[in-house]
C-alpha cells in the first residue's frame, strides 16, 4: 500500500482524544503482523472510562528488550473536529494537498512509516512507538515512561514541520491565578474591592514582564519566551462589584529559559499586588512547568536528516512528546510532513509531495538504523 492509501484508511478511523484509539491500533497491528513485526499492546482506561492503549512494535528479527537504535514515535489521537466539517473522515485531494482530520497531525507521518515498512528490509534496531492522549497533555507518553521504555538511541517524534528537522522545542508552563476581592453594590464602589480590576492590572503586568525580554533563540519564531492569558472568569452580576476573578496564564519558554522562571515572576507579582490591595488576596496555583528540549549539534540523526532532506533545521514552539522523550533518549528530533498552521481546523491538509518524500527518507533511515 502507498502512503496515500494507508492515510485514507487512517483518516476514516475517528480518534479524537475523547474516543478510543484502539480501532486505529488494530489496523496498524494487522498491517505490521502481515509483514512479520511483533508488537506489545499496553492498554489502559482513561479518567472518563474510555479504553485507550499505547503500542510498541519491532521487526521480527529484533530481540525484545534490546535497545531501540531508531524509534519512530507517533501519537494516534486528534483534536475534535467541528460538526460542520462533514468530510472530516474522508481523505480528499485538492491542489496537491490531501485534506482530512489528522491528515497532517499526525496520521500522514504514520502512513509514511507504514508504507516504508511495506517495502521490506527493516533494520532490527528500528522501533515504532504509538501513543494515546497526546493532544490533552501527552498522557499516553507519560504512562509509557512510568512503565519503562527500552533504551532509545535516537527518536523521531512525528509532528508537521514541512520536513524541516525540529532540533529544539519550547517548554510549557501553565498557572491558575485566583484574585479575591470584596463584593458590594456597584452604586457604592467604596464598600467593595473589585477582583476583576485587580486581575486586569495583574494581567497587564504579566505581559509587561514577558516583554522585558530575556533569553533568545533564533531557531524559534518568535525567538523568545511567550506568554498568554487565554481564559478569564469573574463576577456574579453586572451591578455587583466582583468578589472573585480567576484567569489562566500560560508561557512557552525557549530551552535555555527555565520553565519555573515565569512562575516565580508571577508569584512575586501576586505577593506584591496582594500587599498593595488591602483586603484583597491573590493565589497562584502551578499547573504545569515543562522544560523544552534541544539536540546536540553533532547528533548523528540530525546530520543524516540534513543529508536526506536538504532542508535546514528549526525550532518548534508548539508542544510535543519530544520534551518527555528527551529524558530517556540520546537524541530527539521532531519532523514530519505537513504544516502545523493548517492543523486543528477544517483547513487541515498534507501535501502529496511531502508524503512521497518522507516515505522515501524513512525508507533509507529504517534500513540502516
Amino acid at each position: 500500500m502507498t502512503a496515500v492509501e494507508i492515510l485514507r484508511e487512517l483518516v476514516r478511523i475517528p480518534t479524537p482524544s475523547a474516543m478510543s484509539n484502539v480501532p486505529l491500533l488494530d489496523f496498524v497491528r494487522g498491517y505490521l503482523a502481515e509483514r512479520g513485526w511483533r508488537e506489545k499492546l499496553l492498554p489502559y482506561t482513561d479518567e472518563n472510562g474510555v479504553g485507550k492503549a499505547n503500542l510498541i512494535a519491532r521487526p521480527v528479527r529484533a530481540i525484545w528488550g534490546d535497545p531501540i537504535a531508531l524509534a519512530f514515535v507517533c501519537h494516534t489521537d486528534t483534536v475534535p473536529f467541528a460538526a460542520s466539517w462533514s468530510e472530516a473522515l474522508e481523505l480528499r485531494e485538492h491542489d496537491g494537498n490531501l485534506h482530512g482530520c489528522g491528515a497532517c497531525d499526525v496520521k500522514g507521518a504514520l502512513a509514511c512509516f507504514l508504507a516504508a515498512v511495506g517495502e521490506g528490509g527493516m533494520d532490527a534496531g528500528v522501533g515504532l512507538i504509538l501513543t494515546a492522549d497526546e493532544e490533552i497533555g501527552c498522557k499516553g507518553m507519560e504512562r509509557l515512561l512510568v512503565a519503562g521504555l527500552p533504551q532509545i538511541g535516537a527518536a523521531i517524534v512525528s509532528e508537521p514541520t514541512s520536513l524541516r528537522a525540529g532540533v529544539a522545542g519550547k517548554g510549557y508552563g501553565l498557572a491558575r491565578v485566583t484574585v479575591e476581592g470584596e463584593e458590594a453594590h456597584s452604586a457604592f464602589p467604596g464598600e467593595g474591592l473589585s477582583a476583576i480590576r485587580i486581575a486586569a492590572r495583574m494581567i497587564e503586568r504579566v505581559y509587561a514582564i514577558a516583554e522585558q525580554g530575556g533569553c533568545e533563540d533564533g531557531l524559534f519564531d518568535p525567538p523568545y519566551t511567550t506568554v498568554n492569558v487565554g481564559v478569564i472568569e469573574g463576577g456574579s452580576a453586572k451591578n455587583i462589584i466582583a468578589g472573585r476573578c480567576e484567569f489562566l496564564v500560560e508561557w512557552r519558554p525557549v530551552p535555555s529559559d527555565p520553565p519555573g522562571k515565569m512562575l516565580s515572576e508571577i508569584a512575586r507579582l501576586a505577593a506584591e499586588m496582594g500587599a498593595a490591595n488591602l483586603g484583597g488576596r491573590i493565589v497562584v496555583e502551578p499547573l504545569r512547568a515543562e522544560a523544552g528540549f534541544a539536540s546536540a549539534a553533532g547528533g548523528r540523526l540530525r546530520q543524516k536528516l540534513g543529508e536526506l532532506t536538504g532542508c535546514g533545521v528549526t525550532g518548534i514552539s508548539f508542544g510535543s512528546e519530544a520534551s518527555r522523550l528527551a529524558r530517556v533518549a540520546d537524541e530527539v528530533i521532531v519532523i514530519g510532513p505537513g504544516d502545523m498552521h493548517t492543523a486543528h481546523s477544517e483547513r487541515e491538509c498534507v501535501p502529496v509531495r511531502e508524503l512521497g518524500e518522507w516515505t522515501r527518507i524513512l525508507g533509507k533511515l529504517i534500513r540502516r538504523a
